[in-house]
């Protein structure tokens, strides 16, 4: 009897009587594959369906498989399933087993589920984003249209609690369920010993040490190529190796689960896809390498990288029963006791991570404008769901106001990334030819790259990929560019193109007069259109990021290219899979995103005013021309920015405009009517007084050519023009007859520097601005250096000229100093 019979009659009545429940069940409790036929007859059910969501293809056709092997029948009668390319279902089929969106494309063509009258989400612990969309859908289902729908969510490690929160404080059902001791056993990888020939020895230890078949866990499908070649030839001759990951054909994993035959073992090479749902029969050892591979989206780049990151408490607990499920058993962990110490609880959700783009495609085409408006374990975050909307838009799929267009319709019936399904359907109105071409590159960039090189990364140019699909020169890619087919990859990928031509309605092969690859990949990555940065390899994407490639790569010299796959990692992203574009192909096809922008701008090197035509696509330059005769009025507003920045001090004063300016600051003391000449004042107005006789003028050092003298005499209206040669005379007439420039460099206190013998008869201090200010006099000898500074002349001659005549009658005798100024003659020369 399965662990999780006990629990059963509990789980019916729970959902007899709540419209949701949560189970939880450890792995190996057979939740999978006996709860949905337990639940079959129910009669709150009343004969509808029952909808079951795997994260995995190989979990769901597995668990479809196993419930109709239990029901005496095959796939398709009474259970059946839904994967991509994949469908077994008929009239008569009760349970479907379903995955890849395909609850979610249910959702979007009936929200209320018609016919089905259960939803169960399992293994929902590993929170993929397939599994938490078709959650928030199907809540959102129940809540407006379909109160009856009942909704089951089983885990095996998350916390329960959590998830019947969100289903409304939902009743959880628990099973203890049943394993064998596992005895766990720490072999950390040694230092400058890679992690594949570590996992290789300890395998090796296993076999020799232990009975049963072996699992062994590791992050990709790379590690689990190198791990197979180095155990492919040094395995007992009753060991049989096989490979398992989702890029493998049905066949290939259908044989990895399948039990061994009598007297041999196996051993299964795995990614995370063997953690759950899977049970493969004679397990009894697990070699946990302690790493899986993560998608990491950056809102930032809007790319994607994978990270390789250590395993969960909870990744490392299901890993380890897995070798516990039908005996006692052994697990054999890659990491030390202390690192083990150090795991994380639980995975993060994928949500957090993930690229939101198909997220946000399908919500739109249910109906929702924003996620708030649905409930969600984890909220999908805010920049990378504005990421999402923004590349949707700009793939025609949204409009302004974030709903579905007839073309995002389009894109959501074809149940592929945003990206992938405008390439589809635009190619298709290009004709059948370019969706053939389109077809393979679809099935390319879903797929693993077949190209393989053992002295670092094949060449990046995709169309080698796609010689070798279409089948124009794939016997010769190998030999030509020094690298590895992989002649069964691009079978399934020849199957794959196949199924996305029939998806979009053509049946034609051939690719003559197709489009060409770099215009099909720029369908697709918009943003992701390059143009090299002068030197070989290194490349500035439309978005602003980075990229690069090695410079021995063909690409490398290429001016422009489409950038299909991109590391995100590093101040430049490593360019994996791209193709050249042409210019002229790139401008018609993206002439509606082209900017041509008339740019006028200050250059503070050339201290000039610059004037290009730059025509724009995102970041980069298509082209950057000058412009011969500029707008005026826009090259008059850049030379006053460059004005502005330069300050008014660089301005090529001449002693007669310094002198005005020295004058209206000062009346500017006086009155604050008049007009104000600080700095800050005249660069605040610059366009006022200086802008009228800018034309012409595009350098800095072209402004002597201007009459500042004039500019500022346009502050002041006609009466204050007149009144200002009263108020504030240039110069003044002193008693010899010279007329003397008065210094209003203090405009607080003008100052007339004039010498002593030149003021003889002049009894008081001479005043300015209407008889209100008198100047500081600065009194100077003969050789016109200051003896005296005074504001009050007739105090001077009374009580200082008489130290000052002692001194001047020495050093100047051949001038005149009368005992009284007053009185005397002022002369400008000595004695007649």
């Amino acid at each position: 009897m399965l662990p999780i019979e006990p629990i059963l009659p509990e789980l019916l009545a729970a959902l007899a009587a709540s419209p949701a429940v949560v189970l939880e069940a450890p792995p190996g409790a057979g939740k999978t594959t006996r709860v949905p036929l337990a639940l079959l007859d129910a009669p709150w059910l009343g004969g509808q369906k029952i909808v079951m969501l795997e994260p995995r293809r190989l979990a769901a056709r597995a668990a479809a498989a196993r419930m109709a092997f239990m029901l005496g029948e095959r796939a398709g009668e009474t259970v059946g399933y839904r994967v991509r390319r994949d469908t077994q279902v008929s009239a008569r089929t009760r349970i479907e087993v379903v995955t890849e969106g395909v609850l979610t494309r249910m959702l979007q063509d009936d929200a209320g589920l018609d016919g089905v009258g259960l939803v169960i989400f399992d293994e929902y612990h590993e929170r993929s984003l397939v599994a938490d969309t078709g959650l928030a859908l199907t809540l959102a289902s129940v809540e407006l249209l379909r109160p009856d729908l009942r909704i089951l969510v089983m885990s095996a490690t998350l916390d329960g609690v959590a998830v019947a929160q969100l289903l409304g404080n939902a009743p959880v059902v628990r099973s203890e369920g049943r394993s064998f001791p596992v005895e766990t056993r720490h072999r950390p990888v040694p230092d400058r010993v890679h992690l594949e020939a570590h996992v290789a020895r300890v395998v090796r230890e296993a076999l020799a040490s232990d009975h049963g078949s072996v699992l062994v866990f590791l992050p990709g499908a790379g590690e689990i190529r190198r791990v197979e070649a180095l155990l492919r030839d040094d395995l007992p001759r009753d060991v049989s190796l096989h490979p398992l990951h989702g890029m493998l054909p049905a066949g290939a994993q259908d044989a990895a689960i399948a039990p061994s035959a009598t007297g041999r073992r196996k051993v299964v090479l795995a990614t995370s896809i063997a953690e759950t749902s899977l049970t493969i029969e004679g397990i009894t050892v697990v070699v946990d390498a302690g790493w899986m591979r993560v998608p990491r989206f950056s809102s930032r780049t809007g790319m994607t990288r994978l990270d390789t990151v250590r395993v969960s408490r909870a990744s490392a607990d299901q890993r380890r029963g897995r070798a516990g499920r039908l005996a006692p058993g052994v697990t054999y962990r890659c990491w030390s006791a202390a690192d083990d110490m150090a795991l994380a609880p639980y995975s993060r959700a994928e949500i957090l991570d993930a690229d939101l783009a198909p997220l946000a495609l399908d919500i739109a085409a249910a109906g929702f404008v924003d996620p708030v408006a649905l409930r969600w374990l984890d909220a999908p975050p805010a920049a990378a769901f504005a990421r999402a909307r923004d590349l949707l838009t700009l793939l025609g799929a949204l409009d302004g106001d974030g709903r579905l267009t007839v073309h995002g319709r389009a894109l959501a019936a074809l149940v592929a990334h945003p990206r992938l399904g405008h390439l589809l359907v635009r190619a298709k109105e290009m004709g059948e030819a370019s969706v053939a071409r389109a077809a393979a590159l679809v099935a390319l960039l879903e797929d693993r790259d077949p190209l393989r090189s053992s002295s670092g990364p094949p060449p990046a140019d995709i169309t080698l990929r796609l010689d070798a699909i279409e089948g124009s020169r794939g016997h010769h890619v190998s030999r030509d560019i020094g690298t590895e087919l992989d002649r069964a990859g691009v079978a399934r990928l020849r199957q794959a193109a196949a199924d996305w031509r029939r998806r979009i309605g053509v049946s034609r092969v051939t690719t003559d007069r197709a489009a060409d690859v770099g215009l099909l990949l720029a369908l697709a990555y918009p943003e992701r259109v390059a143009q090299r940065r002068g030197v070989p390899g290194r490349f500035l994407l439309r978005s602003g990021r980075g990229a690069s490639l090695p410079v021995h790569d063909a690409l490398a010299h290429v001016e422009w290219i489409v950038a299909a796959v991109v590391d995100d990692s590093g101040a430049d992203g490593r360019i994996m899979l791209a193709a050249a574009i042409d210019l002229a192909c790139l401008q018609a096809h993206a002439a509606e995103q082209i900017v041509v922008t008339d740019e006028v701008l200050w250059n503070d090197e050339t201290r000039s005013v610059t004037a290009r035509r730059r025509t724009t696509l995102g970041a980069l330059v298509l082209a950057d021309k000058p412009i011969v005769e500029p707008r005026a009025g826009e090259v008059r507003a850049a030379l006053e920015q460059g004005i502005a920045r330069a300050g008014v001090g660089a301005l090529p004063w001449s002693d007669s405009a310094a002198r005005l300016r020295s004058r209206l600051a000062f009346l500017h003391t006086l009155d604050s009517t008049w007009p104000d000449v600080s700095d800050e004042a005249l660069l605040s107005q610059l366009g006022t007084w200086l802008g009228p006789r800018l034309d012409g003028i595009r350098r800095l050092d072209d402004l002597s050519r201007v009459d500042l003298a004039g500019a500022l005499t346009e502050l002041l209206p006609w009466d204050r023009r007149r009144a200002l040669d009263e108020l504030a005379p240039e110069r003044i007439d002193v008693p010899s007859g010279s007329h003397i420039a008065i210094d209003y460099a203090d405009p607080t206190a003008p100052v007339l520097p004039v010498r002593l013998q030149e003021v003889f008869g002049l009894s008081t201090t001479p005043c300015i601005g209407g008889g209100r200010v008198p100047l500081v006099m600065h009194l100077l000898s003969p050789a016109y250096r200051p003896v005296q500074v005074t504001r009050d002349l007739a105090s001077f001659w009374k009580t200082g000229y008489f130290d000052v005549r002692k001194d001047l009658r020495g050093r100047y005798p051949k001038h005149q100093w009368p005992e009284d100024p007053v009185g005397a003659v002022a002369v400008r020369g000595t004695k007649r």
